[in-house]
This record gives C-alpha cells, structure tokens and sequence, in this order.
C-alpha cells in the first residue's frame, strides 16, 4: 500500500511537473525570441548612428551577430565575417534567410532621410542554445527535485500508515487460540473503525466456535448413548433371530456404518490447530504404527491377509491421537480394499532425509483421475466395485489429509508395489 502510494503521487506529480515543464518551455522560448529580437532592433539602431566616413575600429559583435550598411547599393561598413554582397532580405523588418551554411535571423531598417539601408543578421541555431541553456537551468533543479520529493513522501506515507502497520503487527502476533478483543494505543478515527469492525468479527467468530464445541460435547454425548443402547439391543436380538438372519445383518450394518460416522466426525473435530498446539510433543511413530497395526490386527485375520511392516525407531514432533488416527484410517483403508488373501505393506523410511510412512494394499486402487478427489468429504471411489459395499463414511483420507497438513506433511497417492492397488505416501518435516 505504501509504495502503491508513493508511486502513485510521484506519477502524478511527475506528469503534472512535464505538462508544466513543457508549457514553460515552450514560453521560455518565446520569451527570449522576443528578446533577441528586441536585441537585433536595439542594434539596428545602433549601427544606423554610425558615421560610416570615420575609421571605425573593430566592429565585431559578440553571439555571432553581422550587420551591413548600405548607401546606394554601395556597401559603406560591415561586421568582420559579413558577406561582400547583400544580405538577401524580402522585406524590411524581422525575417529568416539562409547563407554561409547557417539559418539568420535578419532586422532590415530603411534610414527615409539618407536611404541607407542597415541589415542586422543573427545566427539562429546560436541565440537557441543560449535560450535553451537559460531554460534548462531553471528546469534542471525542477526534475533534480522529484527524488527528493519522493524520499519525503515516503517518509509522510510511513507515518501516516504506522497504525496500520501496529495493527498488523498485532494481528500476528495473536495466538491461533487468541480470540480476545484487539485493543491500540491513540487509535486514528479512520482506524478505530477497522478495528471495530475487526472485534466484531472475533466475537461473532469466537461465538460461533463456542457453539461449535458445545454442539460437539453435545453430539459426543446425545449420539454415542443411543447408540450404544441400540447395540445392546442389537446383542438381545441376535440371541433370539441369530447373528446370521439378513434383517439382523443389515440392522447391525447400519448402526456400525453410524458409530464409525460419529467417530470420524468427532475426531476430525478434536485434530484442529488448537488441540493439535496443546499436544504436540515428541513421539516415536514406528511404535505408534506397531499399537496401531495391533489394535486392527483382528480385522487382518478376518481377510486372512498378510501385512508386512518395514521400518526402525522414528522420532518426529506431532500429537499422539492425530498420528494415532491418521495411521489407524490408512491401515483400515488398506484392509476395507484389500481382497481375501490380500497383502497389506506398511514402510517408514527416509526419503530425501524426511520421514515417511507408506501404506500399500493390493486392492483395486484408485483411478489417477480421482486420486485429489479422494481427500474430499464424503467421497468414495468407484473403482473395482460399488462404494456401499465397502464399510465407511468417506471421511477417512480427509481426516487423513487434515492431519498431515497440521504436521506440515505432504500426502500423494500412487501406484502399490502390488500388481494392483493403492500406496499412500505421507512425508513428515525433519525427524529428530
């Protein structure tokens, strides 16, 4: 904004100084042709009251000025350097002839009481590089003045945006948990109101996530209950129409399907930037990753796949449950697509000197085009087979990809080491 200022008033102030140093100019020059002029008439004069039968000595003029003196069409007295023959003129007074391989500018005066005939010549290009000189020094500390304008204006530009930029200093300094009120020492009029406006907005945005944590407490405590009471009803059912009866299945389904839903939307709650500050300390991820794959293990043997893990001690700086729960989402992914039999391979390595985590399945994989759209809410690929029949709610890769952006790590996916399926790759900042 300061430059912007700057620039933009020196702009102006420079063109309206051309436009004026233009005119002027142009006035300057004409202002001393009218001069020189004046000077050639003067010198007219002059030459006329010379007594042309007395010995005159020396009567060379400075700036290149000649005259004549004719008497009769007999030359009686010229300038040393003035042609022998008469300066051609058209008619008496001011005009412009060409001779010697110069341009004059000629004053011819007719003396009625003696017809002589008094011609008085000046080189044009000569009076113009003295009339531009004159100009030129009156212009010249004009044009030399515009920097120093400029250093002044900045300066005037700085100060007058010093509030501003106390405010901005301000705001980032603030915490991200920081919602409190903005307050300034001798706040500007002009700035008071952006900082109102700026205050309201803190308070409506610190009402609005107050709301948003209590309809989450709320939504943790009013769904989990039901549904746990409906899963104990769904245990005294199966007693009575067994585990295997297709109502039971599809009841028992649904309810899962919505405790998983619950879950993954309370946890993409609790991995915001302020829980994640409050928690970040040192952990070592191939131990996490080893309670992880212990903690699925039972959904493994169920597929009776083979899940391999490659990697050694990694200590990186995050938050414990969101490491915990990005791992836990890319190892079920993995055993959801995977088929029967299938393979699952987990790898934590150092690429590039940064630590990163591989999951890969052999499973149907994700067409390339849909590889970005896969980290959007709710979405669930195609590929391989209809998403329903596949357990989930389509937040598991955006909880992923949430997660990974609180620990400044980089996720893509590619192709597995399978002859089918999908590797996700998650590349953390340096470890420890």
């Amino acid at each position: 904004m300061r430059l912007f200022l700057v620039a933009g008033t020196l702009a102006t102030l420079t063109l309206f100084n051309f436009i004026a140093v233009l005119q002027g100019f142009r006035s300057s020059l004409a202002e001393a042709e009218a001069l020189f002029d004046n000077q050639l008439l003067d010198i007219a004069q002059l030459v006329g009251n010379l007594d042309t039968i007395a010995e005159v000595a020396d009567m060379s003029l400075e700036n290149g000025i000649l005259f004549q003196i004719w008497d009769q069409d007999e030359l009686s007295l010229a300038s040393p350097g003035a042609p022998s023959q008469q300066i051609p003129i058209l008619e008496e007074g001011f005009g412009y002839v060409n001779f010697d391989g110069y341009r004059w500018r000629t004053y011819s005066l007719t003396q009625t009481s003696s017809e002589r005939l008094i011609i008085v010549a000046e080189r044009t290009d000569l009076r113009f590089i003295i009339a531009e000189n004159v100009v030129l020094e009156a212009i010249v500390p004009m044009l030399l003045g515009i920097p120093l304008v400029g250093i002044l204006i900045w300066s005037i530009v700085g100060i007058g945006l010093r509030p501003l930029s106390e405010l901005s200093y301000i705001l980032k300094g603030k915490q991200v948990q920081d919602l409190s009120p903005i307050h300034t020492e001798n706040t500007r009029q002009e700035l008071a109101q952006v900082v109102e406006s700026l205050n309201g907005f803190i308070r409506r945005l610190d009402s609005a996530l107050e709301r948003e944590k209590r309809f989450s407490a709320d939504a943790a405590h009013e769904l989990r209950t039901p549904i746990s009471a409906i899963k104990i009803q769904l245990h005294n059912l199966k007693q009575e129409i067994g585990a295997n009866h297709e109502s039971f299945q599809q009841l028992n389904s649904g309810v899962e399907r919505m405790q998983h839903l619950i879950e993954q939307l309370l946890t993409l709650y609790r991995t915001t930037p302020e829980e994640f500050s409050k928690n970040c300390h040192a952990i070592d991820l191939y131990q996490l990753i080893q309670e992880r794959i212990a903690a699925i293990y039972p959904e493994i043997e169920k597929k009776q796949q083979t899940l391999e893990l490659h990697g050694s001690t990694m200590v990186i700086q995050g938050d414990k449950f969101g490491l915990e729960t990005l791992v836990s989402n890319l190892l079920s992914n993995a055993n959801k697509y995977a088929p029967e039999q299938g393979n699952i391979k987990v790898t934590l390595q150092f690429s590039d000197g940064k630590p990163m985590l591989s999951v890969e399945d052999d499973g149907p994989g994700i067409p390339v085009q849909e590889r970005n759209r896969v980290f959007d809410r709710f979405y669930r690929s195609a590929q391989g087979e209809k998403p329903d029949s596949v357990p989930g709610c389509g937040l598991g890769l955006t909880i992923v990809a949430h997660i990974a952006e609180l620990h400044h790590a980089q996720i893509r996916i590619d192709d597995s080491c399978f002859d089918s399926g999908t590797a996700v790759h998650v590349m953390f900042g340096e470890g420890e």
